[in-house]
């Protein structure tokens, strides 16, 4: 049996394959490349010693879906695949709601008629909107201030109507925070298309001299330094918590929501500023606007991922900086 992992040749899910082969886990990608490479199928072998079975296909086109359940004895999902910029969704609301509502009610579909029963969601903080404080547990009201984020929820949502109404499912949501870093060996990394939208790789393109600076998004937020506050996570920590998530559904746990985060919260320019003491780059950057659909902070208290999956972060802001520089080295190569 196999595990299909959506998304798998994005950014967390290509880590994610990588811990669960490591683990000992078949795994199975469907993506549709929208924002990733099949090249990176190839990455993970060199990894790994092990080449995970690819599909290409479109969530939003069942066809493509059934045809992997036709094919391999799937017994569970983790569902990454999503479009994913906040400022994006702001401008293309219906794209989003399209692409990732519509391509996960495909998949639960597709899923409930081929009987399995068991499966992980992408889900983000986002869903707590601008939270009353922090850091943020999993019983803090929800709520959305992006499409992106409305997205989320609505899945989020509609997966807790499915549990109610069939019990037997068993889902972890888990809501996870600003995950940032790559491989140690530098070989899968965040890689996006054009300018980033999220912090970590956009510095890394002004370190690479691909971008002549970064565009800070406003610097009169109620913070230390006036900049936006996240808890940025290891690609890697977060990419062992859907392990850890995969192992609890084997105790069929019915509906769990989890945080993913360090508990920890870094401003805009902490993070550029650590990224230059680590590496030895200096990044130039210049304030701009605030941008659509951010909020002031936004750090976790994931107590409860150890206490229900045994998970917690163990990689630092150095690890994170230091290994998306390499990566960065390297992908230019």
């Amino acid at each position: 049996m196999a595990i299909l992992v959506t998304g798998g040749t994005g950014y967390i899910g290509s880590h994610t394959i990588v811990e669960l082969i490591e683990n000992g886990i078949d795994a199975v990608i469907l993506d549709n490349l929208v924002n990733s490479s099949e090249d990176v199928v190839d990455r993970i072998f060199e990894i790994t010693g092990v080449r995970p079975r690819f599909y290409l296909g479109d969530l939003k086109n069942i066809v493509d879906i059934e045809r992997v359940f036709e094919h391999e004895k799937i017994d569970s999902v983790i569902h990454f695949a999503a479009l994913k910029a906040v400022g994006e969704s702001v401008a293309k609301p219906l794209e989003y709601y399209e692409n990732n509502v519509t391509g996960t009610i495909n998949l639960l579909n597709v899923m409930k008629k081929y009987d399995v029963k068991k499966f992980v969601f992408s889900s983000s903080a986002t869903v707590y909107g601008n939270p009353v404080s922090n850091p943020i547990t999993e019983d803090f009201a929800l709520s959305t201030t992006n499409p992106y984020g409305a997205s989320k929820l609505m899945i989020e949502d509609i997966l807790r109507d499915l549990s109610f109404a069939e019990p037997e499912i068993d889902v972890v949501i888990l809501r996870y925070f600003n995950p940032v870093g790559a491989h140690s060996s530098a070989l899968i990394g965040e890689a996006p298309n054009g300018i980033p939208n999220n912090l970590m790789p956009f510095i890394m393109k002004v370190a690479t001299g691909e971008l002549k600076e970064l565009s800070v998004f406003g610097d009169d937020y109620e913070t230390l330094d006036g900049t936006g506050v996240r808890d940025y996570i290891h690609v890697v920590d977060l990419a062992k918590g859907h392990v850890k998530a995969v192992e609890k559904l084997r105790e069929n746990p019915g509906l769990l929501t989890v945080n993913l985060g360090t508990g920890k919260g870094y401003s805009v320019l902490e993070i550029v500023r650590a990224f230059e003491k680590t590496n030895g780059v200096k990044i130039k950057y210049k304030v701009t606007n605030r941008r659509l659909g951010d909020i002031p902070t936004s750090y976790a208290n994931s107590d409860y991922a150890y206490k229900i999956l045994g998970w917690k972060a163990e990689l630092g802001i150095e690890e994170m900086c230091e290994s998306t520089w390499k990566w960065a080295k390297n992908s230019k190569m």
